[in-house]
């Protein structure tokens, strides 16, 4: 027990890191624009660069765990991270901090798959309490991280605290590199075949295709929700904007601290009903209303209803797939992050030709549909694993 506190210790740190790189370019946005003369264009262009090295990370991590293990790539990973932190107030050339936004998504991809991976690997019945847990560091990064930057550039340059910030990640990457981390569960060759096998698996499609749904949903909310308040029946000013949404991600980190002791007591499958019921609520009452209390209401109530959807996906995945389970994130984690880049395409062609305020009928049938498609996978676990 000892020793799987410890490695849940590891990969809570590893998955403070992802919740630091998620956040990354809009913290530092500012900065990066004054110091380095950047166009518009171009911070568009690092915006694209850090999801689709979290999209390669997460292709590449399955079969890699599976066949060696977790500590060298997750140490590595972390590594690299710190290398992409640290180029940023050293460079003001754009090709260098393409570089860097790639290496920090890709670290990052590969952090988010393998811890994930990793707790569901080392825990039992409980793994959807753990998974919980697990993202309560997410939100701990990604909360920080801005109120450290606000806070300490009153006193020190930004560039210094980047730096500092980087160099903060010597504590996890020392931590992986003398915890006892599991076995590697193939002993010869890669899992990419059985990778190939897997895409065939039913059960593993609908995980990923309910987290396509899921992941799109708070991707489009984190990046559209602020423009939609700007305008038309709120008509906030940008700090309030920013102001409401942060309650987003605090319904997320607050309830995932609790459904790590609720769902040892609560059959899991019920909490995602609950939790689509709560999002379609926080659409309609965002559709609806007018003021800043009500944004916060609707953006707290969405937090928490997309607090559960991860943790307990991923636990029915380790918990059908054990001998590749690295693989078999890697799989769902494409199909999400898949979900979240066309949904959050299709929200800017959506603004573009009748404005932002329908995106909120788009995201109401993508919560349906995370229903549907929830309930049918529900039909093909009852008998495999405990849901």
């Amino acid at each position: 027990m000892e020793r799987r506190n410890l490695v849940f210790w590891a990969a809570g740190l590893g998955m403070l890191i992802f919740g630091m790189v998620m956040i990354s370019l809009g913290t530092i946005n500012t900065y990066l624009t004054a110091k380095c003369a950047l166009e518009a264009t171009r911070v568009g262009s690092l915006a694209a660069l850090l999801p689709f090295g979290i999209l390669l990370g997460s292709l590449v991590f399955g079969p890699i765990v599976d066949r060696f293990g977790y500590k060298l790539l997750l140490t590595v990973c972390a590594g690299i991270i710190l290398l992409g932190i640290e180029l940023l107030p050293l460079t003001t050339h754009f090709s260098v901090l393409q570089l860097a936004f790639f290496l920090i998504g890709f670290g990052g991809g590969v952090i988010n798959g393998g811890t994930n991976a990793l707790v569901a690997d080392i825990s039992a019945e409980e793994k959807g309490s753990r998974l919980s847990f697990l993202g309560v560091f997410f939100g701990v990064g990604a909360l920080g991280l801005p109120i450290v930057v606000g806070f300490l550039s009153r006193f020190i340059s930004t560039g210094r605290i980047i730096a500092g910030i980087g160099l903060t990640i010597l504590v996890p990457i020392m931590l992986f590199l003398v915890v006892p981390f599991p076995a590697p569960k193939q002993k010869q060759g890669f899992a990419i075949g059985q990778g190939l096998k897997m895409l065939k698996e039913l059960p593993l499609i609908l995980i990923g295709l309910v987290l396509f749904c899921e992941s799109g949903l708070e991707g489009v909310v984190s990046n559209w929700t602020t423009t939609f308040l700007s305008a038309g029946r709120y008509n906030l000013a940008t700090k309030e904007a920013l102001y409401a949404l942060s309650f987003v991600m605090i319904g997320i980190t607050a309830t995932r601290w609790l459904m790590g002791f609720l769902l040892k007591r609560v059959r899991q499958y019920l909490v995602v009903y609950v939790s689509i019921v709560l999002i379609v609520s926080a659409l309609l009452i965002l559709a609806n209303g007018t003021t800043l209390p009500a944004a916060i209401v609707a953006l707290t109530l969405m937090g928490i209803g997309c607090a559960a959807v991860f943790p307990i996906l991923y636990g029915y995945a380790g918990s059908l797939y054990t001998a590749y389970s690295g693989t078999a994130f890697s799989i769902i984690l494409v199909i999400a992050l898949t979900g979240n880049t066309l949904q959050n395409y299709t929200v800017g062609l959506i603004a573009g030709l009748s404005g932002i305020h329908n995106f909120l009928y788009l995201l109401l049938g993508v919560a349906l549909m995370m229903a549907v498609l929830f309930s049918l996978l529900i039909a093909r676990l009852k008998n495999r694993i405990r849901i």
